[in-house]
């Protein structure tokens, strides 16, 4: 069991990234996904009976 780990763990080693990704980067990738998940879980429709219910308090 040991030895498999320490197998995996220098297998990880060349392939691991030191720096980090732009947020915009990681955004472009996150929000394609979450829109959809949004557009199928019916959040959409969620984001809009909110906004009109915060439009219509503020008299909008």
């Amino acid at each position: 069991m040991a030895n498999t780990v320490t197998r995996t763990t220098r297998a990880m080693r060349g392939t691991r990234r030191t720096g980090s990704r732009h947020p915009l980067v990681a955004a472009a990738m996150v929000l394609p996904f979450a829109a959809l998940l949004a557009y199928l879980f019916g959040g959409v429709d969620a984001v809009v009976v909110q906004a009109s219910s915060v439009a219509g308090l503020l008299g909008r």
